[in-house]
């Protein structure tokens, strides 16, 4: 994969999935050179079933903070939280609106994922991202777009009535997304028995428009 990033500020890595595809070097290579940009990325994701050793579907939430993010874009934030499949509260609401669960299918050796994650900068603004993961192992590959708007339900502790969200992107829009992680499950040892239901989910991920 070669893509150049002339215009990058810093992403998501939409929630990782389990597992990921080695060989995207040059490609994060590129977004971390000049003219390009990203951000660190620590998270935790939350997998049902737990992943085994035996292929299967599953579902995953994540939540995670963005920080150190660089860009060549003057007032670029330098920090953010990103989510996928957990309860988005909008800044200065008491309303609580559903994420979309992401989905994968795999085992702790390798595994693809996808799902929507979104983004909220350290200065207000949103970006949502329509991502999907490849993986082999402990490592993780990722690759989205910057989609236009996600619309999101209430949850049961709304009030009866409460209409949908719309959730729309105000940073980086028409931007592509990668990301290179590592998948942590604090007991690797649960692959073999009842399952890793949950995993630390760490590295870089970095947005721009490709040329």
């Amino acid at each position: 994969m070669s893509m150049v990033y002339r215009r990058v500020g810093t992403l998501l890595v939409g929630a990782a999935g389990i597992a990921g595809l080695i060989g995207w070097g040059p490609a994060i290579n590129a977004v971390a050179a000049p003219g390009g940009g990203g951000c660190q990325l620590q998270g935790t994701a939350n997998i049902s079933p737990g992943l085994s050793n035996t292929s299967q579907n599953f579902t995953y939430n994540f939540g995670g903070n963005l920080s150190s993010c660089q860009s060549n874009m003057a007032g670029s934030p330098t920090s953010g939280t990103v989510s996928a499949g957990q309860v988005y509260t909008p800044a200065g609401s008491t309303l609580h609106y559903q994420e979309p669960a992401s989905t994968g299918t795999g085992s702790c050796a390798t595994s693809t994922t996808s799902g929507t994650g979104i983004i909220v900068w350290a200065d207000g603004t949103i970006t949502v991202v329509s991502y999907t993961t490849n993986g082999a192992a402990a490592a993780v590959a990722l690759q989205g777009t910057v989609a236009a708007s996600i619309t999101l339900p209430p949850t049961a502790s709304d009030p009866p009535g409460t209409a949908p969200l719309t959730v729309t992107t105000t940073r980086f829009a028409g931007d592509s997304a990668l990301g290179t992680l590592a998948f942590q499950p604090p007991d690797p040892t649960a692959c073999s028995g009842a399952g890793v239901t949950t995993a630390g989910i760490n590295g870089f991920v970095g947005v721009g428009s490709s040329s």
